[in-house]
């Protein structure tokens, strides 16, 4: 307490020094305005003085407006302090570094077009919260605080809960992988997944391959940290494996990584076929490039059998680095998501994540822990797959009815990406909002922005009613259009 510090001599009435001492404090702004006093009684054992003293001084005080008393709450500071008014301006646009201008110019939700009551947006790709299994979730927290106590409340490790990392490697080995010499670190969700990986094992100025389009956040953060960005074209074939060997063989003794979304593709939606996993892995595996596969809605398998994750092919060898989440389909506010890598590389991203922020909530890790291991989730999954299942092959249905394209991307999860027909997608939305119907531009998606007739649709959190009728606007709208050459 800093009236503590008060040191009473024996020249000046005692109420006269506490008085000039606590003045002082509150006209140089130590005091905030509307600060609460200690009590005449609490302030005179603190300073080992008659309670009169205080009590006079506190008169004083109020006499020159310096303090008022509140009945049945205590006496408070009243400052006019000019050191409070005082105009300092700091400017913050000069200050930002490099990372934080990128992440600024990149940021889709400060730069597009902001989601209102009255739209029907196609924007968003996160999972229809009505789907939540709430009671369940409510029956592992109260199960998991009653197991646990007070040690998820407390601090725990940087690479996450152990009986999380022991059930997520027994679901890794389910998918076929083989998980010996392998360790998992719990991130926030993919997003710190990628960026404490790229931050561990690449500098400024490193070049990474990936799919174009891809992931907007992935190119965020991989441009923010200064890397040069190799794109291999997706078309409706898939990945562009001739492009893909010609920047190969011009860049791969630059190239640190290799980027890439197998499985419901985000933006495009497509699953890689298992003959194409084995040649994208062979050829990065050849050309001694390590991988970091992003394990995006895997679990939405509508219409085929599963389809293995191209880390499970890396088995006894450790060139793949996995990121798993469950964000697009199940609790994304949890932000849990996992690293799966050889233990070597586990180890330094432990140190990395213990530096940034020490451990994801151990909390909300139990929680997650107890619902995954109970069998809830696994009756969660049968039921929004079925749910997002029919609302894709509608969706579909209606882009192929209402929207004149070029192409439909998507095999499935919780998005269509389509490419029109010489048609300015900026321009379709500013027209399309003007309607009340907004989407995803696709320009986002590619890393230098250079195309400009590709839109994804994002269908999870719309009614069946709203899909079409959102995507008959969309149409209409086209046509209404002039067409570029």
């Amino acid at each position: 307490m800093l009236l503590s510090n008060l040191v009473i001599n024996k020249d000046e009435p005692i109420y006269i020094q506490i008085k000039r001492y606590i003045s002082n404090m509150i006209l140089k702004g130590l005091i905030p305005n509307n600060s609460k006093l200690p009590s005449t009684r609490e302030l005179s054992q603190v300073l080992n003085v008659s309670r009169n003293s205080v009590t006079l001084a506190y008169e004083e005080l109020k006499a020159d407006g310096l303090i008022y008393s509140v009945s049945g709450k205590g006496t408070f500071t009243k400052s006019n302090s000019s050191l409070n008014q005082s105009n300092w301006c700091i400017n913050w646009e000069d200050k930002q570094n490099s990372y934080s201008k990128v992440a600024n110019d990149m940021d889709i939700i400060k730069n597009e077009i902001p989601w209102e009551n009255n739209l029907i947006s196609f924007k968003s790709i996160s999972p229809n919260g009505d789907m939540f299994d709430i009671d369940e979730l409510k029956k592992s927290f109260l199960n998991r605080l009653s197991l646990e106590g007070h040690k998820l409340l407390n601090y725990g490790y940087a690479k996450g809960y152990k009986p999380l990392i022991e059930y997520l490697l027994e679901y890794m080995s389910k998918k076929g992988v083989d998980t010996y010499n392998k360790d998992i670190l719990i991130t926030n969700g993919f997003t710190e997944g990628l960026d404490i990986i790229l931050s561990s094992f690449t500098s400024s100025g490193d070049y990474i391959i990936c799919e174009n389009p891809t992931h907007n956040t992935s190119i965020k953060i991989m441009k923010a940290l200064g890397l040069k960005l190799i794109g291999i074209d997706i078309n409706e074939n898939g990945l562009d494996f001739d492009l893909l060997e010609v920047k190969l063989e011009k860049y791969k003794d630059k190239i640190k990584f290799a980027y890439i979304t197998p499985s419901y593709h985000n933006p495009t939606g497509t699953v890689m076929s298992p003959e194409n996993r084995y040649k994208f892995y062979n050829l990065m595996k050849n050309n001694n490039i390590p991988i970091i596969e992003d394990g995006f809605n895997e679990e939405l398998l509508y219409s085929s059998s599963h389809i293995f994750p191209i880390c499970s092919l890396d088995n006894l060898s450790n060139g793949i680095i996995y990121i798993g989440s469950f964000s697009k389909i199940l609790f994304p506010g949890m932000r849990i998501g996992w690293i799966l890598a050889d233990k070597n590389a586990i180890s330094k991203l432990e140190s990395v994540k213990r530096c940034r922020n020490i451990h994801v909530s151990f909390l909300d890790q139990g929680i997650l822990y107890d619902y995954l291991q109970n069998g809830a989730f696994e009756k969660y999954i049968k039921k929004v797959r079925k749910f997002y299942g029919d609302k894709f092959n509608f969706a579909y249905k209606c882009v192929e009815k209402y929207i004149p394209n070029e192409y439909i991307f998507g095999d499935g999860g919780l998005h269509l990406f389509l490419k029109l027909k010489n048609i300015d997608t900026r321009e379709l939305l500013n027209k399309c909002y003007e309607k009340g119907v907004i989407f995803m531009p696709g320009d986002i998606f590619y890393i230098n922005n250079e195309v400009n007739n590709t839109l994804r649709l994002g269908f999870s959190r719309l009614s069946f009613e709203e899909i079409e009728k959102g995507i008959k606007i969309i149409g209409e709208t086209i046509k209404e259009l002039p067409i570029k050459d």
